[in-house]
């Protein structure tokens, strides 16, 4: 009688255990089903506005070709997604896209449309408030909150590589080398400084935390033998990633396809 009281037990056991296992993995099936339909809602809306949209001048232009960038890289990652995450991921990028859309019909004089949800970290960054032109080791850069022949690249605003780079436009996609390496090269936040220091709107926690990894980035280098990403002795960022005597970035190096950004 005894024996038969713990078979049934064991069983029971087991059989629980399959239940929850079972239970578990519809509910990471359900949710992971979620997640990819609200993705290819925003992923649809971002490649309704590419199809439809040119650009009139140099910055709509160009706000318009990082869009269709974001909707490629938003359906490469769609036929990749295997979990919530990533396909959160691929709203995000989607989401980014449909802030280049804006952006474009901003620079047109255009009804932007309606607000979009916040991206991770744009809070934080904040945006740029106020004419900038300076020159960092040689090279000038400038920023606006407006666009402009001079500032035709727009940035959303978010945190690249752990330091937040404020929403505006400005002369060149200089963040962009960080967002493929992941890390920023020597001598960042020389720039970060002269571009955002005392800019209402860019809040001193940001600039301070640049600091504090511009602090260890030198330190790290020290250790290291330095870091060939950073800031050249011409002046501009050196030619891993991006050539600082055109209008963009190199696309060779800039991997759109997948989960790199």
């Amino acid at each position: 009688m005894g024996t038969v009281v713990l078979v049934v037990v064991v069983l029971a056991i087991i059989g629980g255990i399959l239940y929850l296992v079972k239970s578990a993995g519809d509910t990471k099936r359900r949710e992971l089903e979620d997640a990819k339909s609200e993705a290819r809602r925003w992923v649809e809306r971002l490649g309704g506005q590419v199809m439809s949209l040119n650009g009139t001048d140099t910055a709509s232009r160009q706000a318009m070709a990082d869009a269709s960038e974001r909707f490629t890289a938003a359906g490469s990652q769609m036929e990749q997604a295997q979990t919530k995450e990533q396909a959160r991921q691929v709203t995000q990028t989607a989401m980014e896209g449909l802030y280049y859309v804006r952006a474009a019909r901003v620079a047109m004089d255009m009804d932007p449309g309606p607000e979009l949800p916040d991206l991770t970290g744009q809070s934080r960054a904040g945006s740029v408030s106020e004419e900038r032109d300076v020159t960092v080791e040689g090279h000038e850069y400038a920023a606006s909150p407006k666009p402009g022949s001079r500032t035709p690249h727009y940035y959303p605003g978010g945190v690249v590589a752990g330091r937040p780079v404020p929403q505006g436009w400005y002369s060149e996609p200089w963040w962009k080398p960080a967002l493929v390496a992941g890390a920023w090269g020597l001598g960042s936040f020389l720039l970060f400084d002269a571009m955002f220091s005392g800019m209402h709107g860019y809040s001193g926690d940001a600039m301070g935390s640049a600091y504090a990894d511009g602090y260890q980035d030198g330190i790290d280098a020290g250790d290291g033998g330095g870091d060939g990403g950073g800031f050249d002795d011409g002046g501009g960022f050196d030619s891993g990633g991006f050539d600082a005597g055109s209008d963009g970035f190199d696309a060779g190096g800039f991997d759109m396809g997948g989960f790199d950004f």
